[in-house]
């Protein structure tokens, strides 16, 4: 693979800012991750605050249980073996649990977590292993129940999953029957065109898909195919028998709870006030806490003494909610604001791996940590890569494209270029024959309005739909400029959906089977070459 830094459009300033001038916004985050020091302080922390968290033996045996049924793999046993050992720390990133694995992005996550995982054990020398954190607890179904494919004609199809009964409630809580994964098995066999790799990806799918009751093991038992040989360790937020352990932080999330909110509240007035936007909603009786009810998953505020939700179905006085608590933990749930925190409870995080809008709403929680009497972990960002074929490749070179040009003016080249075809000057020619007839026919409208008052009227209406007939005509002009060009615009169109397909990065739209069909099975492997880079630079990877 040939590999070529380029920077991808996108992000907030404020992460914007944490990469790449981090003493400006150091008050926000922790540690330097770009800093030695950094990593082995945020290390000797950890040594030190082993008691802050849920007990290591309950939580590895927790993680054990649930990867045993869903990523079984010898290296995982070793990474959580490791775990269970008190000098053992943890890189970890997660994603919602999207079909077939969702946009490409996830895959860059998994890598991203275990290089930075390996990086870290040999900068400080002690065993590090790389944690996906499954967020099946959120209830965000139409942003994961689907996954988008590029098509021969150049258009772009979607398989979509859509369960018979569908609540707000948490994707891992969701059901999913095998008439239902049937269909998804279907659609990818009618999208996926014939290939070597084809057979084999269908059998992956359809063994991930067998079996699972929810999107989210269908996701689990994809991401350890594809990286349980390299030792990542899977845990589902919403695994009821991790929750069980929860209990302890979430009686701290509510019996702190205002001195939380108000943490919360100062971080966002902090990020205002340094001038940068608040990427995640702050509300001042914010509980940042879901309880499931009756299949809803209702995220909670503070009225008074109470926890109340928006619609007021639930209203519960602090007593009540923590008596819920320790007889039903499993409806209970964080939200983007106390994830972090429960994610620092359960597991020895030494850096955690973000996207860039990750990076801004993590700054809300800064001072939220501290009154946990924890501290905010390093943050990694994510590596972040474009796929490039030869020919979409060979067709920029053609027309002279930067990746640049593609994200940013790429419509502006391409009229451009068609214009440059225009041998006639279409464009100009009929442009100077409007202005022509007009300078000739208005003169005549307004000396025959001395015959008659009412022909200025008709004269103008007159010379309205002449005019008219003029553009229809130079828009047929130019259409028929287009059809003989035909087939270099499509060589246009082809960079424009493989590289910014529906006018976004690559990596947030495609999915991975797409490309694994294409290149081959052992794409996944070829990723995990990619040398590892915490710059937050974009890369295009020649394929």
């Amino acid at each position: 693979m040939n590999i070529v830094p380029d920077p991808l459009s996108g992000g907030s300033r404020l992460a914007q800012a944490y990469i790449h001038r981090y003493d400006s916004v150091s008050g926000f985050y922790g540690e330097d991750y770009r800093s030695s020091d950094g990593y082995e302080r945020r290390a000797a922390w950890l040594d030190q605050s082993e008691a802050k968290r849920i007990s290591r033996a309950a939580v590895v045996d927790c993680l054990r249980t649930y990867n045993h049924k869903f990523n079984a793999h010898p290296a995982v046993d070793k990474a959580l073996d490791a775990l269970g050992q008190p000098e053992t720390l943890a890189i970890v990133g997660g994603q919602q649990s999207g079909l077939l694995t969702g946009p490409i992005l996830v895959i860059y996550k998994a890598v991203t977590i275990i290089q930075a995982a390996s990086d870290a054990a040999k900068r400080l020398n002690r065993p590090v292993v790389p944690v996906f954190w499954i967020a099946g607890e959120d209830h965000d179904w139409d942003e994961v129940n689907h996954a988008y494919f590029p098509t021969r004609d150049l258009d772009i199809a979607k398989i979509k999953l859509d369960p018979r009964e569908k609540l707000r409630t948490s994707v891992s809580y969701t059901e999913v029957n095998e008439e239902e994964w049937e269909l998804q098995l279907q659609g990818l066999r009618e999208l996926l065109p014939d290939s070597p790799s084809k057979a084999e990806l269908l059998e992956l799918a359809r063994t991930a898909f067998s079996g699972s009751r929810n999107l989210s093991e269908g996701f689990a038992k994809l991401l350890g195919a594809m990286f349980g040989k390299h030792g990542l360790i899977l845990l589902d937020s919403a695994d009821p028998n991790l929750r069980a352990l929860e209990v302890p932080v979430f009686e701290a999330i509510i019996n702190n709870n205002e001195a939380l909110g108000l943490s919360y509240q100062q971080m966002a007035r902090d990020i205002e006030g340094a001038g940068f936007e608040v990427q995640a909603d702050v509300p001042e009786n914010g509980a940042n806490l879901f309880y499931l009810h009756e299949g809803m998953r209702l995220l909670l505020y503070r009225e008074g003494d109470r926890f109340v939700d928006r619609k007021g179905w639930i209203q519960l006085s602090r007593d009540e909610l923590l008596r819920e608590l320790h007889e039903h933990p499993a409806r209970f749930s964080n939200n983007v604001l106390t994830r972090p925190l429960m994610q620092d409870s359960l597991l020895p995080v030494l850096g955690t791996v973000l996207g860039m809008g990750e990076i801004s709403y993590w700054a809300i929680t800064r001072g939220a940590f501290a009154e946990m009497g924890l501290q905010m972990p390093l943050i990694l960002p994510r590596m972040s890569f474009t796929l490039l074929d030869d020919t979409v490749h060979k067709h920029m070179d053609k027309y002279a494209l930067s990746f640049q040009d593609v994200q940013h003016h790429l419509e502006e080249k391409r009229q451009a270029w068609l214009d440059s075809q225009d041998e006639l000057n279409l464009e100009e020619r009929f442009g100077q024959t409007k202005a022509a007839f007009e300078q000739l026919y208005q003169p005549l409208i307004e000396d025959l309005g001395k015959l008659q008052s009412g022909l200025v009227k008709l004269g103008s209406t007159n010379k309205d739909k002449i005019l008219k007939q003029m553009d229809y005509l130079l828009r047929k002009s130019q259409e028929a400029l287009e059809q003989q060009h035909e087939a270099a615009l499509r060589q246009w169109q082809a960079i424009g959906q493989s590289l910014m397909p529906l006018g976004r990065p690559q990596e947030r739209v495609y999915n991975i089977f797409h490309y694994m069909n294409r290149y081959g099975m052992d794409l996944i492997d070829r990723l995990m070459e990619i040398p590892y880079e915490a710059s937050g630079t974009h890369r295009l990877i020649h394929v």
